[in-house]
């Protein structure tokens, strides 16, 4: 019986030193595990994380997340510079990262005002170029991109960004040549393109009753019209105090009610004193070092209710798992984040799901732990 015992003994210590029975040896709970029955986790990466410059964060993502956005090298600006000439290198290295880590990849975007390539809704003598012109313009912009990453990429932001805060379509070159129709005309382009590819609208402040009000007329709008539309992106750059949450909530329900999927596109959260409601990239104000209050860290305080709020953010995400299809960061870690310099130069902030270590904040570790209620 000694031998026996003595035998045992040995073979524990053995799969210990091994790690197949430490439990502590064990692989980590992914994020993108533990919510895959719920929705797609996923970050929107820049071209140096691509590039291979920050391996830290490569690491991140490639164990995390399974889906990606690009962060910039789709807008107009980098990818159709010039109305004869295309730069593809950036995008392709993009759609091949995703590909290679077995990512959903999301395509951002065909339409936009902004960071738009300055010549494309002008003529030689700087003015508006005619409907036609801009349609013709429009389809061979979005015929080349979906075109050439046709059955390569999962889904398309068609239109971003293309409804005022109270409801009504703002003014932009598109809008303003076209009308209403430059929308549907643009899902129009992008289906025949790549007809599997799944398409969607995107905006920030979902919250507000108007805009979503509009939105899901829009989406009506578009399914009346045999149009092919999956799903409207929820940009939600939120705050501390900011959006009302039931309001927000409403939003998920009234657009899964509209028959699409919602995503969550752009999610950071400021952990700062709120100096705008908006989120347009070209909104700034002026610098204030009493708007910079942690330059060098959160206080305890700070980091513990901004926790909570994501907690119950993501607590929120889950009770509407069945509407929401993808929840996307706009970024890895805090210091990558635009919000650091947004809007107000300078300032040092923390709204993202990794911190300047590279380490998981609090309320996920909760999470995937089975702790999510306790920060």
């Amino acid at each position: 019986m000694r031998t026996i015992f003595f035998g045992l003994a040995l073979f524990a210590l053995a799969t210990n030193a091994c790690g197949t029975s430490d439990k502590s040896a064990a692989a980590p709970v992914t994020v993108k595990d533990h919510f895959k029955n719920d929705f797609l986790i996923g970050a929107a990466i820049p071209v140096p994380h691509v590039s291979g410059l920050d391996p830290k964060a490569d690491s991140v993502v490639s164990l995390h997340f399974n889906s990606v956005v690009a962060e910039n090298c789709m807008k107009c600006e980098k990818i159709h510079p010039e109305a004869d000439r295309y730069f593809w290198d950036d995008a392709d290295a993009f759609v091949k990262y995703g590909e290679d880590r077995d990512m959903a990849v999301i395509g951002h975007c065909l339409v936009w005002h902004s960071q738009l390539a300055p010549w494309f809704p002008y003529d030689e003598n700087g003015k508006y170029v005619s409907a036609e012109v801009l349609k013709e313009r429009m389809k061979d912009h979005i015929y080349t991109i979906v075109g050439r990453y046709k059955g390569r990429i999962h889904g398309w932001d068609v239109v971003n960004e293309a409804i005022e805060d109270d409801g009504s379509y703002r003014h932009t070159p598109f809008y303003d040549i076209l009308g209403e129709e430059y929308i549907p005309l643009a899902f129009q382009y992008a289906h025949e393109a790549d007809p599997d590819a799944e398409l969607y609208l995107n905006d920030f402040s979902m919250a507000l009753p108007a805009k979503r009000d509009a939105y899901v007329r829009i989406i009506g709008e578009l399914k009346n019209r045999g149009l092919r539309i999956d799903g409207m992106g929820m940009q939600s750059h939120i705050g501390l105090d900011y959006p009302d949450m039931d309001e927000y909530e409403k939003t998920i329900v009234a657009l899964g009610n509209a028959g699409v999927s919602v995503m969550v596109t752009e999610l950071d959260m400021t952990a700062l004193p709120t100096v705008n409601f908006g989120a347009n990239v070209n909104d700034s104000v002026k610098f204030s070092g009493n708007n910079n209050p942690y330059p060098d860290s959160l206080p305890s305080e700070v980091s513990k209710e901004w926790n909570e709020r994501m907690a119950s953010v993501f607590r929120l995400y889950k009770k509407h798992s069945d509407h929401i299809s993808r929840v996307t960061f706009w970024g890895t870690y805090d210091g990558m984040s635009w919000r650091n310099d947004w809007p107000i130069p300078g300032r040092t902030d923390y709204p993202l799901l990794f911190d300047r270590g590279y380490n998981m904040k609090q309320f996920m570790e909760n999470e995937l732990a089975g702790n999510g209620a306790d920060i």
